[in-house]
């Protein structure tokens, strides 16, 4: 890589650049405040993709088919969205110095999820409108999550670490995650109890909304205290030009793609895990209830597949220094086909095996989200210092990578529900499925999960920019 790509030292008192990689300078007390934003962004990952689709069918009465397209046409327009977004904030970067204007609007989060569930009865009472009101207060959402998720996740490119510093500090990052996944997946069903009235999702939503808010404003000044004041001058003097309309959003995610290969590979791979790892989410209360007949057991997954991550994190770390992230990766994968296979056997054997294939589930769901978040930043850096200069475009695609995921996973299982002949309910009414519905819960909770992260293993393959050819093309420190 040429000299001129080496990142430029950071001014006294924000941050000193890790010579030996590892990101160890860089102040612990501001990378926990960075990290304790992504606890309300937990919450918003997993609430709607745990329980949106359920309270479409079993308590709006709104059937599999259309539920399922009340969850992908907004998160469709996020393929724009985050990409328009990631754009916006490189150009406040290069003007403003950072990215906070655009992070602090979106900690307006809050009231729009609230509004997803809060359904008024006149139109809770027909569910066609209760889907249109669903499907609007998400499009909504969508747009301040991303105003958030964006810059927020081009911090750790913006900063000045090395390979294994990205991923100390996406390790930080992926433990506090962890805790607003797990904190929305266990408190979620427990408060909505099992969907047999829209307030009782309502005061699931407040209490939920207010823990997402706190956690993102003090993340803004994990953000603030983590970069610089302004931007470098070789940034300023670059500031981005031009329209910034859709269109051409659209045109930078083709060049960003086009462009930088190990960037496409690990875009398409997550692709696959993000839809297998929404469809495991989707589907979980279905399997609980009609597989393993106890509807509160899920808030008890949920617990088995993210409560791992708190403890497996720190040694996906250990293990990514010595064998590097792509190996680790590929074991993550590989051994979540063999555990979302292990949920087939259902309740035949007693509740202990679908426990254990869901802690399995965890502790590659670790994996799997630590690793192609803190590949992102070396892909980038890799590609030069013009890739640099536009981070947030790369954050925009990955950030529509993981949403279009979020909305393809739950589609595909409603889908494999819509075929199957599952019937709609609506909230205290009492249906009788048949045996096609039950077929079609169980494999689309097991098989299909395994065939797309087999998928996803089998693009990742092709992925070959490893911890070596890091090292040996980004110089670590000024």
């Amino acid at each position: 890589m040429d000299v001129s790509a080496r990142p430029e030292p950071l001014p006294p008192g924000r941050q000193d650049p890790a010579a030996d990689g590892e990101g160890g300078s860089v102040p612990r007390s501001a990378l926990v405040r960075y990290a304790l934003g992504s606890a309300g962004m937990g919450v918003y990952v997993t609430v709607p993709g745990l329980l949106l689709l359920y309270f479409l069918t079993d308590t709006l009465g709104v059937t599999p088919w259309l539920a399922g397209l009340v969850l992908l046409v907004p998160k469709v327009v996020d393929i724009v969205l985050h990409p328009f977004v990631g754009s916006l904030s490189d150009r406040e970067r290069a003007r403003r110095g950072n990215r906070l204007r655009l992070l602090t609007a979106g900690c307006a989060l809050a009231p729009a999820f609230v509004a997803l569930f809060a359904v008024p009865a006149p139109v809770a009472d027909r569910p066609w409108a209760a889907a249109a009101w669903v499907a609007g207060w998400f499009v909504v959402a969508n747009v301040l999550f991303a105003s958030y998720q964006v810059p927020y996740l081009a911090t750790p490119t913006d900063m000045t670490v090395g390979y294994h510093g990205r991923t100390r500090v996406l390790s930080f990052r992926m433990m506090v995650l962890t805790v607003g996944i797990l904190v929305g997946g266990a408190l979620a069903p427990l408060l909505a109890g099992e969907g047999d009235s829209v307030a009782r999702y309502v005061v699931m939503a407040l209490v939920l909304g207010v823990f997402t808010v706190v956690f993102q404003i003090v993340g803004v000044g994990g953000v603030r205290d983590l970069l610089p004041s302004e931007a470098p001058r070789s940034v300023r003097a670059v500031a981005p030009t031009g329209p910034r309309g859709p269109g051409a959003a659209l045109a930078e995610v083709r060049d960003v793609l086009r462009r930088n290969v190990p960037f496409r590979l690990l875009t398409l791979a997550y692709l696959l895990t993000s839809s297998t790892t929404h469809l495991v989410l989707a589907g979980l209360p279905y399997y609980t209830r009609h597989e393993l007949h106890r509807p509160g057991f899920t808030t008890v997954l949920m617990a088995a597949f993210v409560a791992p991550a708190l403890l497996t994190t720190p040694l996906w770390f250990r293990f990514s220094r010595r064998w590097g992230k792509q190996r680790c990766l590929l074991i993550a994968q590989g051994a979540f086909v063999v555990g979302a296979l292990g949920l087939g056997v259902g309740d035949a054997a007693g509740l202990a095996v679908p426990v254990l294939a869901t802690l399995v589930l965890g502790v590659c769901f670790a994996g799997l989200q630590l690793f192609p978040f803190s590949m992102v930043p070396d892909t980038v850096r890799e590609a030069g210092r013009s890739e640099i200069e536009r981070t947030g475009a790369y954050t925009g695609v990955w950030t529509a990578t993981e949403a279009v995921g979020a909305a393809v996973g739950p589609y595909l299982y409603s889908a494999v529900l819509a075929l199957g002949g599952y019937a709609a309910a609506r909230a205290g009414e009492e249906v009788t499925q048949t045996n096609g519905a039950h077929t079609a819960i169980l494999l689309g909770f097991t098989v299909l999960p395994a065939l797309l992260m087999a998928g996803s293993l089998a693009v990742q393959l092709r992925y070959r920019l490893d911890a070596q050819a890091a090292r040996a093309s980004e110089p670590d420190g000024p």
